[in-house]
């Protein structure tokens, strides 16, 4: 399987150096799970789209310093293409700002919260359920967030939610086979990379929020249970679309 890893944010050099850029984060993430798969980095953030949906087997759109709403030129025409892919069935995840800009590009909305940041190791629901999600029903998860998905589409179905976030993972079409899925925490993200985050972004990051985040960093994370459920839900939908 050929995933396609849609560059929609970039780390900064100092901790690039050190950590990897994301693509290559999610390459570890994914190939932990399964040595076989291949991947391809699109740099979206500098303007490069795909030729199209088959371009790959299936798509991730990373995360972002950048919101959804902002006025960037690659905005819209990777809406255009998420709903694309959704309509000739090329499977999906989205993480952190992935899962917020396929939730309007289906016809959600999403805001910057008056809740503040989400900021370290949270706590979350897992509400519906889903037969390709092996982990725990209150799996723990990476946050790095202030904008949040605040209305979602018609038709997508609630995996998890927390307090903090109503809308913390989305399925669209059959929750159990679903066409795209995405999570707002980072399964992708280590502890280690967070911690040097949080230090590189001092005047970002409430001092409080950030010092209560830090104090979350050595709890165990359920990252490997989110890869395991975006392969089966890629693997699932392929072989759908190729039957």
């Amino acid at each position: 399987m050929l995933i396609g890893i849609l560059e929609t944010g970039e780390v900064n050099a100092e901790l690039a150096g050190k950590h990897g850029a994301y693509p290559p984060m999610f390459a570890r993430l994914f190939a932990a799970i399964d040595p076989r798969l291949r991947f391809l980095t699109v740099p979206v953030v500098r303007g490069a789209m795909p030729t199209g949906p088959a371009q790959a087997d299936a798509w991730v759109v990373t995360g972002s310093r950048h919101g959804v709403y902002d006025d960037i030129p690659w905005v819209e025409p990777l809406k255009a293409f998420l709903r694309a892919c959704v309509d000739a069935r090329v499977p999906v995840a989205g993480i952190c700002f992935g899962h917020q800009i396929l939730a309007e590009a289906m016809g959600g909305r999403v805001e910057k919260s008056a809740k503040g940041w989400g900021l370290g190791v949270q706590r979350y629901r897992i509400d519906a359920a889903p037969a390709w999600f092996d982990g725990p029903a209150d799996y723990a998860g990476m946050a790095i967030h202030q904008d949040q998905v605040v209305q979602k589409p018609d038709g997508a179905t609630v995996i998890a939610s927390s307090a903090f976030c109503e809308y913390a993972a989305l399925a669209y079409g059959d929750p159990d086979r679903p066409v795209a899925v995405s999570v707002q925490s980072h399964p992708e993200f280590t502890a280690a990379f967070v911690e040097d985050l949080i230090a590189a972004r001092s005047g970002v990051f409430p001092p409080d929020r950030a010092d209560a985040a830090l104090a979350t960093l050595d709890r165990p994370l359920d990252n490997a249970a989110w890869a395991r459920g975006i392969l089966a839900v890629f693997r699932a939908a392929e072989a759908a679309r190729t039957a």
